[in-house]
């Protein structure tokens, strides 16, 4: 670059801005051709395996969601917009539009431009490519899920696609003014987008005209997304940039964690670090609480994710007991997936005892080889959190549904029962989880090409794919009990393949149960039995133990 380039660029704000990205753009350590190629590949695999049947048989099958009229339709877009905001603004808060790369952010931040200049461009950018996918994401959707686009006839079409322009609209600037914003302005927002939600989903239903209610929300939309938008723009130049700093560096750590296989390793990083109540683990006399008492503390440590887990398990609650009282129902088994993922999100949320599990198991020389209390100790609180709480909004949802279908109350309870032990079996194995095993990246050489990279995909989420899976094989059984058995056994497997990848071995395990069943002692460390003492020995008291 010449003296007389330099000046001219530093002249201008955004020609520096637009060098510096150029310059970085160009260093050499960006993505190759080739990883371009193989990521458009593995995309294409993905569709054609797994996307591609979904969305045949939904096409040919009746409809999820049958859109009648505006009247009826507006509550679900109503729906539908209020969760993309809250969604958007969650994520703001986690990984917003302005987290950058840190070696790039750094020389932003050393040099004389002021923060509106750099942020701002970036800003807009990515706003307009999270508008897009937006927009792709809730009208694939509503072609999927919905018959709106069936009738072409009824005037419906034209209507819910400007509605999803206005999700593709103020979702984004949703995500930037999660990110700019404090934690108070951002509840006041969700408290104020609950509100004009449902005062849109009522004047929806009233007596206004033809497909009034549909317009209405994408006015309310439009003009949210123009105030949202000016608001959140003009905060920028007042962001914290050593926050932002900090958010760009865990970013980093967490792209890079992903990238190489470890998920479970990149979302550790977005875990919220424990606060207060520290003495109540505590009794007054110094000894440690209960199993249960200790769990109930370290949940409400982490008051956000407790917060999560109380609305996501009876919410799952609910679902799959409307999935299985209702067989006969189009929604019965959506209702069901739904129900069963709620839980298994949920239950990963209602304590923070499973990665103590998975440390202890995994650092056996530090902590001793014994079984012992271990897996009491440490899986009382969430099990028992999940069972009550889930029995809990399953009674009053079927309450709600009475008289049950499907075999009755019995049916009901062992289905239920049985998706329970499944997610807890599934979540055992999610938690389990390590380091990426080094066999998942061997070649599978097929007709389609090298799947090996879909191998680690499923990896990755094996959790959520043991429970899609089985509920779906739960769903097809034609007997409760059979199907509840069938639930068990999945959950053994998961059980089984989880202390495998803690690397313990089942044989103490074995020989502790088969000892305590035969009324002999057992060792406290390997559930190796003791030797019996010999006839006149000393027992290690100094007791006698001959005849």
């Amino acid at each position: 670059m010449t003296t007389d380039a330099v000046t001219e660029v530093e002249a201008d704000p955004r020609a520096r801005v637009h060098a510096v990205r150029h310059r970085y753009a160009h260093r050499g350590g960006g993505a190759t051709v080739q990883d371009l190629a193989y990521t458009v590949y593995l995309t294409a695999v993905l569709g054609a395996v797994y996307v591609a049947p979904v969305v045949l048989l939904v096409r040919t099958t009746r409809a999820l969601l049958s859109v009648e009229s505006a009247a009826a339709a507006t509550p679900a877009a109503c729906l539908v917009a209020a969760t993309a905001v809250w969604g958007a603004q969650l994520a703001g808060r986690f990984w917003g539009p302005l987290v950058l790369k840190p070696f790039l952010l750094h020389v932003f931040m050393n040099t004389d431009l002021p923060p509106a200049s750099y942020l701002g461009a970036i800003a807009r950018r990515r706003l307009v490519y999270a508008g897009l996918g937006t927009l792709l994401v809730v009208g694939t959707a509503t072609f999927l899920a919905t018959d709106l686009f069936d009738h072409p006839g009824s005037g419906l079409a034209p209507q819910g696609v400007a509605v999803a322009m206005g999700i593709g609209a103020v979702a984004p600037v949703a995500w930037l003014w999660g990110q700019v914003r404090t934690v108070r302005e951002n509840a006041l927002l969700a408290a104020a987008v609950a509100a004009a939600a449902t005062a849109v989903a009522l004047l929806g239903r009233s007596d206004l005209p033809a497909g009034g209610g549909l317009l209405l929300l994408t006015g309310v939309l439009a003009v949210a997304a123009a105030l949202l938008g000016r608001s959140a723009f003009r905060s920028v130049r007042t962001v914290d940039l050593t926050r932002l700093a900090r958010e760009s560096a865990r970013a980093a750590e967490a792209q890079t964690f992903a990238v190489t296989g470890t998920l479970h390793h990149a979302l550790d990083l977005y875990r919220p670090e424990p606060r207060g109540l520290t003495t109540a683990l505590t009794r007054p006399d110094g000894r440690l609480r209960g199993h249960l008492a200790q769990g109930a503390v370290r949940a409400l440590r982490t008051r956000g994710r407790a917060t999560a887990a109380a609305v996501f398990l009876p919410a799952g609650g609910a679902l799959l007991t409307l999935g299985v009282a209702e067989p006969d129902a189009r929604w019965a088994t959506p209702a069901w997936v739904a129900g069963a993922a709620g839980v298994y999100w949920g239950s990963g949320w209602a304590g923070e005892t499973w990665r103590g599990l998975r440390d202890e198991l995994t650092l056996a020389p530090l902590f001793g080889g014994r079984w012992g209390g271990t897996p009491a100790r440490t899986l009382a609180w969430p099990v028992v959190a999940v069972a009550v709480t889930v029995g809990l909004a399953s009674g009053a949802t079927a309450l709600t549904r009475w008289p049950l279908r499907d075999g009755g109350p019995a049916g009901v309870t062992l289905l239920v029962t049985g998706s329970v032990v499944l997610v807890l079996g599934a979540r055992f194995l999610r938690e389990m989880k390590t380091n990426l095993p080094i066999g998942l990246l061997l070649p599978i050489v097929t007709p389609l090409g090298d799947l090996s990279g879909v191998r680690v995909f499923v990896w990755q989420f094996d959790g959520l794919f043991v429970v899609l899976f089985g509920v779906l094989v739960m769903n097809e059984l034609p007997t409760a009990p059979g199907a509840a058995l069938t639930a068990l056994g999945i959950a053994a497997c998961c059980a089984w393949a989880g202390l495998r990848r803690t690397g313990r071995a089942l044989a103490p395990l074995l020989t502790r149960l088969q000892a305590l069943s035969g009324g002999r002692p057992a060792a406290d460390r390997g559930g190796i039995p003791h030797e019996p003492a010999a006839a006149g020995q000393d027992g290690p008291h100094g007791e006698p133990t001959g005849p």
